[in-house]
């Protein structure tokens, strides 16, 4: 499936996993040059392998980050290994456009350092970010602690706003000619003969997709201070949709539960007391959703062919939020 993406510049943080790993394949297939944000390195290159497509990413041999390195590009594990099953696939142009970035958001210094990278490599642009990076905590208000508050509000809710914060001037400064794909050193460069007026990827749209969640629009049980930090995502959504337009667009996906690891760990939590086929049961298509489905509407709300979508807060929750 096509989404207009080819040649824009994409960071995605939490994109080691889950939703973001998602969307940063689904980016990187459509021609995107993509930048995963994440704090643990080994995931980082595994996920590398993984949205490249190597048939066993647990085994896939890396060369990994050297002291003092913050980034690797998935054409570093080009001949690291003979064996099919192990070596990471594609050609070097195009696993130049993919790319690991070792950061922490809830630190606005990191997140400066991500967004400069990610632009370095994007021959000083960002075309799109989406913040998928997200924790989940199930406690009654009473036995919040500060520890709790401080630790889910800066993952969830103050590292999606200064991620924005130090994306917004890449996203601001673009060239006239917005044509480009990846270089053999990993940047961006102009390509005479593509992106014509008439196609979308030549449209000059920016856009920043925050995930927030079901649980941010109508609430949930048991976890009130994952519900007010998402609730929190929704309302700055809007706040910024207003403050950067006309010159950047900003919406928000809230997704119902999702397969993803994040999920898993909430099921080892709860200790038995549910399942995932009966937390799918609550839902009126009767399932919870794959994490591709949800990476399918982030790229199609960063098409260009939305450029007239901004302010939107998008359920993605197989029709939970319709029961009211």
């Amino acid at each position: 499936m096509e989404y207009g993406c080819k040649y824009k510049v994409v960071v995605i943080t939490g994109g080691t996993s889950g939703i973001g790993l998602a969307a940063a394949r689904a980016f990187w297939l459509d021609g995107a040059s993509v930048s995963i944000v994440g704090r643990d390195s080994i995931r980082g290159m595994k996920a590398l392998t993984e949205i490249a497509g190597c048939k066993n990413p647990e085994a896939a041999v890396f060369p990994g980050l050297l002291d003092g390195e913050t980034t690797i590009s998935a054409a570093d594990g080009l001949g690291a290994s003979d064996d099919p099953d192990r070596v990471i696939p594609g050609t070097a142009e195009e696993l130049t456009r993919l790319r690991y970035i070792r950061a922490d958001v809830t630190k606005p210094g990191e997140c400066r350092m991500a967004a400069a990278i990610a632009a370095y490599y994007g021959a000083d642009r960002i075309d799109i970010l989406v913040n998928s990076a997200g924790i989940y905590q199930e406690k009654r208000i009473e036995n919040v602690t500060v520890a709790d508050y401080n630790r889910t509000m800066d993952v969830n809710l103050k590292g999606t706003l200064f991620m924005i914060q130090a994306c917004q001037p890449y996203l601001l400064l673009h060239r006239e000619n917005e044509k480009g794909a990846a270089t053999a050193d990993g940047g961006v460069s102009a390509e005479p003969g593509r992106g014509d007026k008439g196609c979308l990827t030549a449209m000059r749209d920016r856009c920043i997709i925050n995930i927030a969640s079901d649980a941010g629009l109508g609430g949930n049980y048991g976890c009130p201070l994952y519900c007010a930090s998402k609730g929190a995502v929704v309302s700055l959504t809007k706040a910024l949709a207003l403050d950067l337009a006309p010159d950047i667009r900003v919406n928000c996906i809230c997704p119902g539960d999702v397969d993803t690891p994040l999920l898993a760990a909430q099921l080892v939590a709860a200790k038995g007391s549910y399942t995932k086929a009966e937390m799918g049961e609550g839902y009126p298509l009767g399932r919870i959703a794959k994490a591709e489905e949800v990476a399918h509407v982030i790229c199609s709300v960063a098409s260009p062919a939305n450029a007239f979508m901004t302010g939107a807060v998008i359920p993605v929750d197989g029709g939970l939020t319709a029961m009211g």
